[in-house]
């Protein structure tokens, strides 16, 4: 093993019950991404922890979502080998898809290597695992050559709205992004994301009485079927472009022919340019009933995060620290989309899926494997001191 590695490992081994207690600390605090109050008792507790490893926290406040946290560690923090010209961004959220109470239906426990717990997986424990790297940078005499920023983010689970100007900007002063969102299944690292769009299709037609006067009604909602079949068959599962009609709503009474229906499309596309033929597409829908108007809005808001020469770069970075830990690190694809597919769009080298291993991500068996996360530590570490970037 490489000398610079052996005492990150051990030092993150043997802080394996502070881990263990920072995580379970964060999953207390439960923080839906729609309960601001929930969301910043979380977002405190986390500043103080951030604050206490030697972090330079400052609260990004947002009035309808939780204050974001962007956490420094500058120069000073780091020793006369630190650099402050340059950094790396460790990227991840705090919010959660369980609702406030959840913690009682499933509440945090530990059995057979796994703790258990609502946001664990997806992604405090993450949170915890970045937190348990930078101290063992800080604190074993390894100092990094750029400094480290954190920034844990509030409304990812719910499109990154107000924090993806954050994102963007940290990110462009970042010579790497490691995203600690969970893992896929055994640890791999995710090296492309789809992007991910949401489209709403309009359909205006015109009312009648649907037993005095069907003829002189245009149905919106029979319009719009013949639309949905269209959308449909805009998907190429054998290419990763999906394509789904997911909510449908329309008529006002049963007796009147419907002049309005909408529907709700969901998109995940594998590339920038399938995402820009597909708003082509779905933008030249045109009505099969003149009589019916068509309005189409919303796109492609989080774009995809390609396997680029950058994050190859950082991949192969990462699985040879990996191979001197010990470890074997696999690559991998998902359909989901996460702050990553921001930075990654901006041109900067960026890594995902570097956080917890476990399973469950928004559903009740969510769990982390506890043996696995000390090593993630050292995994995340280690890159952070050996990161090399063009």
């Amino acid at each position: 093993m490489d000398y610079t590695l052996r005492p990150l490992r051990d030092f993150c081994r043997a802080e394996r019950g502070w881990l263990k207690e920072t995580i379970a600390s964060l999953v207390r605090l439960e923080s839906p991404t729609t309960d601001k109050a929930a969301v910043d008792r979380c977002g405190r507790e986390l500043a103080s922890r951030l604050e206490a490893i030697g972090g330079r926290v400052t609260r990004l406040p947002r009035p309808d979502r939780g204050d974001h946290l962007l956490a420094e560690f500058p120069p000073a923090s780091l020793g006369a080998g630190g650099c402050g010209t340059s950094q790396i961004l460790l990227l991840g959220h705090f919010d959660t898809v369980w609702p406030v109470g959840q913690l009682e239906r499933m509440p945090l426990a530990e059995a057979n290597g796994r703790l258990h717990g609502p946001g664990i997986f997806d992604m405090k424990a993450g949170i915890a695992v970045g937190m348990l790297a930078t101290r063992a940078l800080l604190e074993t005499g390894a100092p990094p050559a750029r400094r480290i920023v954190m920034l844990w983010t509030t409304d990812e689970e719910v499109g990154s709205a107000s924090s993806r100007q954050a994102i963007e900007d940290e990110a462009r002063r970042s010579d790497a992004v490691l995203v600690l969102e969970p893992s896929l299944p055994g640890g791999a690292l995710k090296t492309s994301r789809k992007g991910c769009g949401t489209y709403e299709v309009i359909v205006r037609g015109i009312a009648a009485h649907a037993g005095v006067d069907p003829a002189k009604g245009a149905s919106a909602i029979q319009e719009l079927a013949h639309q949905v079949i269209r959308i449909q068959a805009l998907q190429d599962l054998a290419r990763g472009v999906s394509v789904n009609v997911t909510m449908i709503q329309g008529g006002a009474r049963s007796n009147v022919i419907p002049d309005e229906a909408r529907a709700v499309v969901d998109v995940r596309v594998p590339t920038i340019a399938d995402a820009h033929a597909m708003d082509r597409a779905l933008r030249r829908l045109a009505p099969i009933d003149a009589r019916t108007r068509l309005e189409v809005g919303g796109g492609v808001d989080r774009p995809p995060l390609e396997r680029s020469e950058a994050v190859v770069r950082l991949y192969d970075q990462a699985r040879e620290i990996a191979r001197e830990l010990g470890q074997d690190l696999a690559e991998g694809a998902t359909g989901g989309g996460s702050d990553g597919n921001f930075t990654a769009a901006l041109g900067v080298p960026t890594l995902d899926g570097l956080g917890a291993i476990g399973d469950g991500a928004h559903a009740l068996h969510e769990h982390v494997e506890l043996d696995a996360l000390p090593d993630r530590a050292a995994l995340i570490a280690g890159l952070i001191q050996t990161c090399q970037t063009p």
